[in-house]
């Protein structure tokens, strides 16, 4: 995991939060449970996409992320999913252990040209899902947008469920915000807490 302290004090302290989307450029599929055209894949990445928006209530990352105002623009990630090549995407078995390091996503957020309307932007980047091990690993990244600054980068692994590809994978997302409800958003407020 990395926490920039100094950045999330200042974003603890913020009332607003922009959400970039879910980034699916960097990630790995199994091909069994994914053998799609890349235009079906494309239509789930836009679904999963669509959830966070669509059902506030059950995917709310205002809650989550204790921000009263929530904002949106998705044109970055959209622009990236669009232009995953699915030779990249899928291959038959993924190593679950560790295929970015903090750094990688780190070094990755700072290339982003994420839109600076808003001083905190919010995306999930996917790095695998995985139907041999049932298990999807999902990078939560926070951004200090003016200066492409990562403020926290860590990696959750959640474990799907339902019915269909679209709410079998889209609940990954909706385990990993309850997640960070219930347990990680007070580990991070407690670690830069004790630091400080």
């Amino acid at each position: 995991m990395y926490l920039n302290e100094a950045l999330f004090s200042d974003f603890l302290e913020s009332k607003e939060i922009l959400w970039l989307g879910i980034d699916f450029s960097k990630a790995k599929f199994t091909r069994k449970g994914f053998d799609f055209t890349p235009e079906i894949l494309r239509y789930y990445f836009n679904e999963w996409n669509t959830l966070i928006i669509s059902d506030q209530k059950k995917y709310d990352i205002r809650l989550s992320f204790r921000k009263p105002i929530m904002n949106y623009d998705l044109s970055l990630i959209s622009k990236k999913n669009k232009s995953v090549k699915l030779n990249n995407l899928l291959c038959e078995n993924i190593n679950m252990s560790d295929v970015f390091s903090d750094e990688d996503i780190c070094e990755y957020v700072k290339t982003l040209a994420s839109p600076t309307q808003f001083k905190y932007g919010l995306l999930f980047i996917v790095e695998s899902l995985d139907t041999h091990s049932k298990t999807g690993a999902v990078w939560v990244a926070i951004i200090e947008t003016n200066t492409h600054t990562p403020v926290l980068c860590e990696k959750f692994l959640k474990v799907p469920s339902g019915f269909g590809t679209k709410n079998y994978w889209g609940r990954i997302f909706y385990n990993l915000l309850f997640d960070i409800k219930s347990y990680a958003f007070y580990r991070w407020e407690n670690l830069v807490r004790v630091n400080n």
